[in-house]
């Protein structure tokens, strides 16, 4: 043997510290034996002698002076890795950005970035609000590792991976006639004032396609671009909407009702990155973390409950 290892390394050193075999074995929580042992080995693979014992203590013999002067280098070379390591895993002084769709940046951002702060309580997060087409740059031009969309982005140069797939749903103010139905149609939303999103816009299509599939063409009384907008209009009794669960996955909403719609439709969550790019691992765990709150939304299959005849 002509190199030493890094155990070895530990060793030498806290039989230096300690003095002793027994000390030694105490600081590394290790038997005697082992240490003895350990010691004797790696003198006779170096061929030197490592250290005199005097009156009971091991001390540095003369010829590994210089030797042990390295050892305490490296050892403390070791500690500011692994301190270094410490405040990587905990997010000192490294910034995650990310961006979200207003629909899904909502609710479902806060409780993923709850957890997310509590497993790196020390990075700092720069979260995005994007509309669909800004997506493009932002993920190009680097501005941050991933977008969350409530539809996939095509473009050769970024890649959209599926999380999961919600439901659409419909709301209606508090106190509208059709709170009393426990399932709403979309013939029934015909009948009043209808806010939606334009159809030429991703979004927007999205919600139109349930009234396509029956052959509807609802007149907009108003329209909104983004989820939040439409939620505050139904909640002040302007009209009656379709959105995607996300948007209301909270568990009160004063003003608002919301009832499954009786005609399948749904909607995609994607997570959409620059192809070819290598995320961070922080960028790995906060998909994994949107990925389960988008999960636990689509579990709920009961939104507000009808009011009593």
């Amino acid at each position: 043997m002509k190199e030493l290892t890094l155990r070895q390394v530990e060793v030498v050193r806290a039989v230096m510290i300690a003095g002793s075999i027994q000390g030694a074995a105490n600081l590394l929580h290790v038997s005697a034996p082992g240490v003895s042992r350990l010691i004797k080995h790696t003198e006779e693979g170096l061929g030197i002698r490592l250290f005199d014992r005097r009156a009971g203590v091991f001390v540095p013999a003369p010829e590994a002076r210089s030797i042990f002067e390295m050892l305490n280098q490296v050892f403390h070379q070791m500690e500011n890795l692994n301190t270094a390591v410490q405040s990587l895993q905990k997010g000192d002084e490294v910034k995650l950005s990310f961006a979200s769709a207003p629909s899904i940046a909502q609710f479902i951002a806060a409780r993923a970035i709850r957890s997310i702060s509590a497993r790196f309580p020390r990075l700092m997060i720069d979260l995005n609000i994007l509309k669909f087409e800004e997506s493009l740059d932002y993920l190009l031009l680097e501005q941050g590792e991933i977008v969350f969309m409530s539809s996939a982005v095509e473009h050769s140069s970024l890649e959209s991976t599926p999380l999961v797939q919600g439901r659409i749903v419909a709301i209606v103010p508090e106190g509208h006639e059709l709170a009393r139905q426990e399932v709403i149609s979309v013939h029934d939303l015909m009948r009043f004032p209808f806010i939606g999103v334009d159809p030429d816009d991703p979004y927007g299509a999205i919600l139109a396609q349930p009234f396509r599939d029956a052959g509807l063409n609802p007149r907009h009384a108003m329209r909104g671009r983004f989820a939040q907008t439409t939620v505050s209009l139904v909640r002040h009794g302007l009209g009656v909407a379709l959105i995607d669960e996300f948007s209301v996955a909270e568990v009160y909403m004063p003003g608002l009702i919301r009832r499954p719609l009786k005609e399948e439709a749904t909607i995609t969550a994607y997570s959409v990155q620059k192809r070819g790019r290598q995320l961070s691992s922080f960028a790995e765990y906060t998909i994994g973390r949107f990925r389960h709150e988008l999960v636990t939304a689509t579990e709920r299959r009961r939104w507000d409950p009808a009011p009593s005849a």
